[in-house]
């Protein structure tokens, strides 16, 4: 287990191109998440590759870096879900349609936990939001023609492929192709030198601009508010997401602003000007398409660190598709991997939403190592991966023969933790996953509703 787990965060780390004096980076714990693919492993090197960039953006200018040390189990833990509530239920993060359904020729997934996600997909089938009619309509399709009709009708679904299938997609070898990171320079940053990073809140001062959703761009903007810095959500009018708030918003203040509004679009540049790191996952072509492309950012904020992710990837005929962690699995052959190797007669997808959560903290490390260049050379950059990307990784890190190891239980490991007065009511969260030496990771507010703040930032 743990030469896998080295073996992922060594592609982390190459694939970040950071800093030459990387810490040392010790990976503890022995248990695993019941899969056929290496989740505990992926878990604990995302997690390690985040720590790792901490320490070093703390060592920069320093003459020692701190250690870094991952415990497996927490890791894991953390891929599930943190917050383990008191005496109250988190709401379910799935629609009752959204799931799997057999077509005339395989599977498909159904993605309709958005409202306008699910009203193009009972569109196209012509039912009511009831999961029998729904049933007896997808088997009167095949899985290639309903994925087309729903993603083209503005919804989000995935047919089910064996990863030979998708190897030889389009859009597999696209994804193949592409680095686990794009990463560029852009525009110089103000010629004054930013303070040191505090060795124990290393992220003090740095102002963070999340226009994220569910759920590997939250779990990065969680842990960097950790770390200390100040991060402000953006999300649109009546969006909303309760199966996983309180869960990723850990940290934050939550906003809301219509980008489409041009009063909204410039008081979200105003916010932009003020910012160190714009972490963003709309489709690849969203920004754009409101005016707010790359250019102008940099523009805007110069310096800034821009940090984005897609599903798809950056590249091929699905650059601009919708997609989420269980769709990519659908699509990429890993859901069709587990079906193989349990013998099931239906998908068999990862115990928990693993290329979310790594792709997450990737993410973190992206932003930090942004950070850490700013610093020492002075110009902001443009950081970009995707699901699929980090699917292929896991993919590419092999099939066991069995359960990677022991297993352990992904939903409540054991008790203790903070304990977080959030607006459902008392909780508890988990221990950190990542201890960096002299850095530790706390929150200073919990977790919170979207849209409870102003769009504004709280530090001078």
């Amino acid at each position: 287990m743990a030469d896998r787990a080295r073996s992922f965060l060594d592609e982390f780390l190459s694939a970040l191109d950071g800093p030459p004096r990387l810490p040392d980076v010790a990976l503890s714990g022995g248990g695993s998440l019941p899969s056929v693919f290496a989740v505990s492993d992926l878990a604990q090197a995302s997690v390690g590759a985040a720590g790792a960039a901490c320490a070093a953006l703390v060592g920069t200018g320093r003459t020692t870096v701190p250690g870094v040390t991952v415990d497996r189990d927490l890791a894991s833990a953390w891929f599930g879900f943190s917050i383990r509530p008191d005496g109250w239920e988190l709401a379910s993060p799935w629609d009752a349609v959204a799931g799997d359904y057999a077509t005339s020729d395989g599977w498909i997934k159904l993605h309709t936990n958005a409202p306008h996600h699910r009203a193009a997909a009972l569109t196209v089938l012509g039912v009511p939001g009831e999961r029998e009619a729904v049933t007896r309509a997808v088997a009167g399709w095949t899985s290639d023609e309903l994925e087309s009709a729903v993603v083209g009708a503005g919804g989000a679904a995935a047919a089910l492929r064996a990863a030979a299938e998708w190897d030889a997609h389009p859009q597999g070898r696209a994804v193949a192709a592409e680095p686990l990171v794009h990463r560029e320079p852009t525009s110089a940053a103000p010629r004054s030198t930013p303070p040191a990073p505090r060795i124990d809140r290393p992220l003090d001062g740095v102002r963070v601009l999340d226009l994220t959703r569910v759920l590997a761009g939250p779990v990065a903007t969680r842990l960097l508010a950790g770390w200390g810095a100040e991060v402000l959500r953006i999300d649109p009018p009546g969006w909303d997401e309760p199966g996983v708030v309180p869960e990723v918003t850990l940290g934050k203040r939550c906003a809301r602003l219509d980008l489409t509004v041009p009063e909204s679009r410039d008081r979200f540049l105003e916010l932009l000007a003020g910012a160190d790191v714009l972490v963003h996952g709309y489709r690849s072509d969203a920004l754009e398409g409101l005016g707010l492309g790359a250019e102008l950012r940099a523009d805007v904020r110069p310096g800034l660190v821009d940090v984005s992710l897609d599903a798809y990837g950056w590249a091929g005929p699905w650059v601009t598709r919708r997609g989420f962690d269980s769709l990519v699995q659908m699509s990429s052959g890993i859901a069709h991997a587990g079906m193989a190797a349990s013998g099931a007669d239906q998908p068999v997808p990862l115990p928990v939403q693993a290329l979310d959560h790594a792709t997450g903290y990737l993410l973190a490390a992206c932003a930090l190592t942004g950070l850490a260049r700013r610093r020492s050379e002075g110009t902001g950059s443009r950081w970009r991966t995707s699901l699929a990307r980090v699917s292929r990784l896991l993919v590419d890190g092999g099939i066991a023969e069995g359960p990677d190891g022991p297993g352990i239980d992904p939903a409540p490991p054991a008790p203790g933790g903070a304990m977080e007065r959030t607006p459902w009511g008392d909780a508890r969260r988990l221990p950190a996953p990542v201890v960096v030496d002299g850095a530790p990771l706390r929150w200073s507010r919990p977790a919170g509703h979207l849209g409870s703040s102003a769009p504004e930032w709280e530090s001078a």
